[in-house]
Formats: structure tokens, sequence, C-alpha cells
């Protein structure tokens, strides 16, 4: 059960995510809705935004089944999961790193353990499996990675406690949104270049026909007086997608990249319907 006193920190992102938008609140903070009934985030990732704007109803889904159930775990099993946590923690080491990325867990709470422990200590927090679906990255070079924030972890249960949490594809929105609610779509970003694709966070990949899909998504919500949000990346094609929405760019820094001197400023978009 969710722990039944206030945390001392506010809820914020727990996970590190490719692509996460906290550093991108405050220029995101003028496009969002002033009103709305329900939150949907279909992408969810890390929720940056979510816990930004801490909506009374959300509905947050994924394709994933191992992020959704990190997510579950978090909202209704906190304080075992931050034990279990607990115990990684003073174990970590090189070997036991790749001990426990060659594990195969069967509970949703050793499941989510896992994932977070991997996530702490794996190479730049990155998030990526091979086709079988196995986890793959290599471990970062972390002196002392924070492995468990309890306080945090009840704090982001306490915020997730009203909301469903779901494994759903992107389209599935369509059976449910309705013109009160807010939308906000995070997909994995379309290729600047062959050498930044890096679309297959899982063993689903997403590729264009994926983000043809989702504007078309997008155009049918719009269509019905939902209010949409999508980011993605600055450039032609994702442009002319969204051709005849409002398109804002956006400053971002560019994190996935083996190379330092690869990573900087760039612009992305912030499309919306509204």
């Amino acid at each position: 059960m969710p722990p039944q006193t206030a945390p001392s920190i506010s809820p914020r992102p727990f996970l590190k995510w490719a692509g996460g938008k906290s550093q991108l609140i405050s220029q995101y903070q003028p496009y969002f809705p002033q009103e709305f009934a329900t939150y949907y985030e279909p992408f969810l990732g890390g929720g940056a935004v979510f816990f930004h704007l801490l909506p009374k109803q959300a509905i947050l889904t994924d394709i994933n089944p191992e992020l959704v159930n990190v997510y579950c775990c978090v909202r209704d099993q906190v304080e075992p999961l931050i034990l279990r946590l607990q115990e990684y923690q003073k174990q970590h080491s090189h070997d036991y790193y790749y001990q426990v990325r060659a594990e195969k867990p069967t509970t949703d709470l050793e499941r989510a353990a896992r994932l977070i422990y991997l996530n702490k200590t794996c190479f730049n927090g990155l998030y990526r499996e091979n086709s079988k679906g196995n986890f793959n990255v290599p471990i970062g070079r972390y002196k002392n990675p924070g492995i468990c924030n309890a306080e945090l972890l009840r704090s982001v249960s306490l915020a997730l406690r009203s909301t469903v949490i779901v494994i759903k594809p992107f389209e599935a929105i369509l059976d449910c949104a309705n013109r009160e609610d807010f939308i906000y779509f995070d997909p994995p970003y379309y290729p600047l270049s062959s050498t930044s694709n890096f679309t297959a966070y899982s063993r689903y990949a997403f590729d264009q026909e994926h983000q043809i899909r989702l504007r078309d998504v997008f155009a049918k919500l719009a269509s019905r007086g939902v209010k949409v949000m999508l980011s993605n990346s600055d450039c032609e094609f994702i442009r002319e997608l969204y051709a005849g929405f409002n398109i804002n760019a956006i400053t971002a820094a560019r994190s996935i990249n083996s190379k330092a001197s690869k990573r900087g400023k760039i612009t992305e978009v912030l499309v919306t319907s509204y």
C-alpha cells in the first residue's frame, strides 16, 4: 500500500529516461491548457509532464510492459520495493550488475526493483532491449549511484495513487478521450540523421510509418476538439506532417550520443491542436 504520511519532497521523475522532459518544462509551461478533465500520456517514459501538472485524473499508458509494471509497483507496493532496492544498493558491484542483468525475475515486485536498479547503474541510464526483449546496456561509470531514493519513491507513490496505469498502444486513446481532456504525446523522436537513429528503446521499434499513424491519431483527436500536445524532432518531415497545427520551436540539449562532442543545443518542436 502507498504510504500514509506525506513525504518531505515533491514528486518528480524517478527513472532516467531517454528524451526526458524535466529540463524543458519551463518552456512547455505557456502551452499547457489552463483547464482539462482527464490527463492522458500514451508514451509514459519518465513522466516529467505528469509530475509537473499533477492532474486530479490521469490515465498513463505505454507499450513497454516493464515500464508500466514499475509505475504500478511504485504506486501499489512502494515499501516492499524500497526494501528490495536497499538490498541492491548494498550488493552493487561490477559483477553483481551483470548477474542481475542476466536474471529473469517472475514477480512484479522483483521485475520492478531490477529495472530501477539497472536504470540507476547502467550506461547513461539508457533503456534498451535486443530483439528478444533482453536488457542489454553495459554498466555505467558511477562511483556511488543513487539506487534507492526512498523519499522520492514515497512521494511518487502518493502522486500516482489515483492514476490508471496500463499497457496500451497509442492508438487506444481514440477509444476514450473527449473534448474536455488533455493529451500529451512524447513518442520516440524522428531521427535527424542515420547516425542519430535511436527510436527502439525496446523491441518495439518506432519508425516512419508509426510517426504517420501518430499524426493521424493526433488529427482525429483534434477534430473532436480534444486538447492535444506533441513533442518531436524539429525537421522537415515532422513539420510537414503537422502542417496546419500550431508548431513551436523549443531549445533542447541533445544527450543521446556516445561522443560528448556531438551533444549540445538543438531545437525540437512542440505541436498543439489548440
